[in-house]
């Protein structure tokens, strides 16, 4: 950046060889002015090389952008208010378009970090009919993962993974850290080199156990090992287990990238016997995992579907095989399979925060116009001089804004739609920050479009006359429309901000069938301590019982289910129904005798678990009142049979009928429940559900401290509260509600200060009137009903394109029409309250000034 030592050296270059070749004329007789006249043409003129050697520096255009810089600086430091107002506002709408930008890329379109060949691999989906109901599936069981890659030929790679948050270290050192089970083939996916060591291989990888290898993730190893290569061999206790590490993931590195960022690899068949001790080989019913595949070259997308179908029947066959009944609950559930894209968000099961985020996105485009408008606005208002200059500076210092907006102010907005450590710094994200510098260019356009086309069909000698007061009605008129497409706009804003609001609102006000506030959940982790199933009943019940000793404790039981977490399930029986799983999903509950105290289920019908149904007495079972009504049409299901677990079991005779209750999803329909008595589960659980007086979150170190000690060994209980596992079900209202309210709220302030600037723009006009002889009260009325016009239009095209936009969006919303005339009357009210308040603030303000000052102004 040495531009003036370099223009001096190449001045004093210049001068030199100007004056050798002037020397040469003199010595020809010609006189020594001529002679230098000559020796400058001779070098076609100094300036032009000087500019050639700047153009060979390659600095040139730098040095034209620092110029116009410069001399931006030195224009818009005239009006600093009107200067930062406006690069803030342009910020503002640029910041939140990186931001969306940057999100929706990671949620959709951006491929995981060394993935080969992204058009091939898939996430697999495998999809079965209940109840005349098509449910599809992300995760599956290990048989029918096995199923799949045995009877599929369209795949050169079938790979099975899975990411839990597992326990990781010894004594306090012990943190929970996601922990990712891949097979071997998964890793193959990805053109991956360790960082240091190597990765597991498939001898490695042999179900059932596998070998306890593990490698780590590159940030992990970074954070806690310092980046030490010594790492290699070393013993690192995930879960149960001892693993040692023989390797590090290269920098970048996240597998399929959809959740939380593992922080350790081990291999699949290690990862599913550390869980369980078991062979899962044969095992149908734990549904943990999820398949990803890659379709052989020249193989079609239509062809490995019906591949992956075929395997799908086959498999389900496999699983019934025995059963006489397997042909038909094979053509019953009519399995298939679905192969989507690698990204989870735009795959059959996408979340609905990517969809709102989607949405999100379009609003911050939205919001972009609205700020250019308002600024193209207020350049017009303000009679600005070289309007399109200025506002292209603008538009490059709202850039740079904007940029700034996204780094540091966009993290609020990242943590409503991304995991934690999912998100990338904007300033080192190229994608990002090409998106930012074309919405800059947009501004800049679209802000300098009204003042050039206005200055193209202006008079110029009536300008002049003007003496900079641009009031023309041309001008007038350009002001108008661009102050009604922003009021339009708000509108449409508002309208999403309030039936997100109302969305929220229902939600909230739901009735799930337990209640969450009160509640915790208490997860025992026994890291390995073996126990039999009657010692960790015992230790289970131990701890309900001690739990129920602790101050501010209301009661306390232990669950095999919590909702949206963790479910237990197993098949029914009915006389006179040939196959009660194909009339839906049942979730099996179990719990002592304060189990529905606990969790505040009702009972509507009959009772629920007493003191004195114990294992040995008669069987006992509570149904939901969906389910009842299901397997019993037309009958009280009190007193009825329900077989569990096989058609020979015991008869279990219902005895209460609850309410219905919500585990999977809270928007669609209640799920089939049923209850039995803990004592008569016979089977351990590992967790419990403990109720409280007043908010859960008070009480849960209270309660972990009373039932560590407890616990045997290195064994350790985490308490939580259910609030934390229930409201993650409604963030995609709480994340719309706040980001539609955050933009219409903004949008509605943009118009609101356009509305203000074209009422102060008119000052010398209604001064004129006045002292004309207009009565103050008609100026004043003039002037509001110019501004309330626009807000009608406004309103009025706004509310029709919002019905239009709401229709398509109204999956997102929960229970809310999006026509709803509670919300289109709200948004019309504060938008005529705004616009009165922003005409008539100023047009006072100007009505009281002496009209003699106006025309001596002139």
């Amino acid at each position: 950046m040495r531009r003036a030592e370099l223009d001096q050296e190449l001045e004093a270059e210049l001068e030199f060889h100007i004056a050798r070749e002037a020397e040469k004329y003199e010595r020809q007789g010609v006189p020594a002015a001529e002679a230098r006249r000559r020796a400058r043409l001779a070098f076609g003129g100094p300036e032009r090389v000087k500019e050639e050697s700047r153009d060979a520096r390659g600095t040139a255009l730098l040095e034209s952008v620092l110029q116009d810089t410069r001399y931006a600086l030195r224009g818009l430091r005239a009006k600093p208010g009107f200067a930062v107002g406006v690069g803030l506002t342009l910020a503002l709408g640029i910041g939140a378009n990186a931001t969306m930008f940057g999100i929706v890329d990671r949620l959709l379109f951006r491929p995981p970090a060394y993935l080969r060949d992204v058009g091939r691999v898939h996430r697999v989906y495998l999809a079965q009919t209940f109840a005349r109901t098509e449910y599809t599936e992300r995760y599956t069981s290990v048989a029918r993962y096995l199923d799949v890659k045995r009877w599929t030929h369209a795949f050169s790679s079938v790979a099975a993974f899975a990411t839990w948050h597992i326990a990781v270290g010894d004594g306090e050192a012990t943190r929970e850290l996601p922990v990712l089970g891949a097979t071997a083939a998964y890793l193959g996916l990805f053109d991956v080199r360790p960082a240091l060591g190597r990765l597991f291989t498939a001898s490695e990888d042999s179900l059932p156990m596998g070998a306890p290898v593990a490698v780590l993730g590159y940030a992990y190893w970074q954070a806690v090992f310092g980046g030490r290569s010594d790492v290699l061999g070393r013993q690192v206790r995930i879960g149960r287990l001892p693993y040692a590490v023989v390797g590090v993931a290269p920098e970048g590195f996240v597998g399929l990238g959809d959740g939380d960022v593992p922080a350790i690899y081990i291999p699949f068949a290690s990862f599913a016997w550390n869980a369980r001790p078991e062979d899962h080989t044969a095992d149908y019913h734990w549904q943990w995992l999820e398949i990803a595949a890659k379709r052989a070259p020249g193989v079609t997308l239509a062809t490995a579907t019906a591949d992956l179908t075929s395997a799908a029947e086959r498999s389900w066959t496999a699983e019934y095989a025995g059963d006489p009944r397997a042909a038909a609950l094979v053509r019953a559930a009519r399995p298939r399979g679905v192969l989507g894209p690698v990204r989870v968000q735009r795959g059959p099961l996408a979340d609905p925060e990517a969809r709102v985020a989607v949405w999100v996105a379009g609003v911050a485009v939205i919001v972009l116009l609205i700020t250019c408008a308002n600024v193209a606005n207020l350049l017009l208002a303000r009679a600005v001089t070289r309007r399109r200059e200025i506002a292209l500076r603008l538009a490059v210092l709202g850039g740079i804004g904007g940029l700034a907006v996204a780094q540091w102010g966009g993290s609020l907005i990242r943590a409503l739609f991304l995991p934690p450590d999912a998100a990338t710094p904007v300033l080192a994200d190229a994608r990002t920050v090409a998106i930012t510098l074309l919405a800059t260019v947009t501004a800049a356009l679209v802000t300098g479009l009204a003042p050039a086309l206005h200055a193209l069909r202006s008079d110029l000698a009536r300008a002049l006359g003007a003496g900079g007061r641009d009031t023309d009605a041309r001008a007038s008129r350009t002001r108008t429309l661009l102050l009604t497409f922003q009021a339009t706009l708000s509108v449409v804003l508002l309208v999403g901000a309030g039936l997100f609001v109302r969305s929220l609102e229902r939600v909230r006000a739901l009735r799930l069938g337990y209640d969450v506030d009160p509640v915790l959940v208490v997860t025992l982790n026994k890291r390995g301590l073996r126990l039999s199933p009657p010692e960790q009943i015992a230790l289970e019940h131990g701890l309900a019982e001690a739990a129920g000793t602790v101050p501010g404790v209301v009661s306390a039981t232990p669950a095999p289910t919590i909702p949206f977490w963790a479910y237990e399930g197993r098949r029914l029986f009915v006389a006179g129904i040939d196959s009660v799983d194909l009339l839906g999903g049942f979730v099996l509950q179990a719990g002592n005798s304060e189990y529905f105290h606990t969790v505040g289920t009702r009972i509507v019908r009959g009772r629920g678990f007493g003191r004195g149904d114990r294992a040995g007495t008669p069987l006992v079972v509570v149904v939901s009142d969906g389910m009842g009504r299901t397997l019993w049409p037309g009958r009280d299901p009190i007193g009825q049979c329900l077989r569990i677990g096989a058609d020979t079991a015991p008869c279990a005779t219902v005895v209460g009928v609850a309410e219905d209750t919500r585990t999977e999803s809270l928007n669609g329909q209640h799920q089939y429940t049923y209850y039995v008595p803990i004592e008569q589960y016979s089977s351990p659980t590992s967790m419990l559900l403990v109720r409280v007086a007043g908010r859960a979150d008070q009480h849960a170190e209270t309660v972990r401290k009373r039932l560590q000690p407890l616990m045997p060994g290195a064994a350790y209980v985490k308490a939580v509260p259910f609030e934390s596992i229930v409201d993650p079900q409604m963030r995609s209202w709480q994340s719309g509600a706040t980001m539609f309210v955050a933009f219409g709220a903004l949008a509605l302030s943009l118009a609101a200060v356009g509305l203000y600037s074209g009422v102060i723009q008119r000052r010398r006009e209604l001064g004129i009137r006045i002292a004309l002889g207009a009565p103050r009260g008609n100026v004043l009325g003039l002037v509001v009903r110019g501004g309330l016009r626009v807000v009608v239009i406004g309103i009025c095209l706004g509310s029709v394109i919002a019905a239009g936009a709401a229709k398509r969006a109204e999956p997102l919303l929960f229970h809310e029409s999006a026509t709803d005339p509670a919300v289109y009357a709200g948004v019309a009210g504060v938008l005529l309250l705004v616009g009165l308040v922003a005409t008539c603030v100023p047009a006072f303000a100007a009505a009281r000034v002496d009209p003699n000052v106006t025309l001596r102004a002139d």
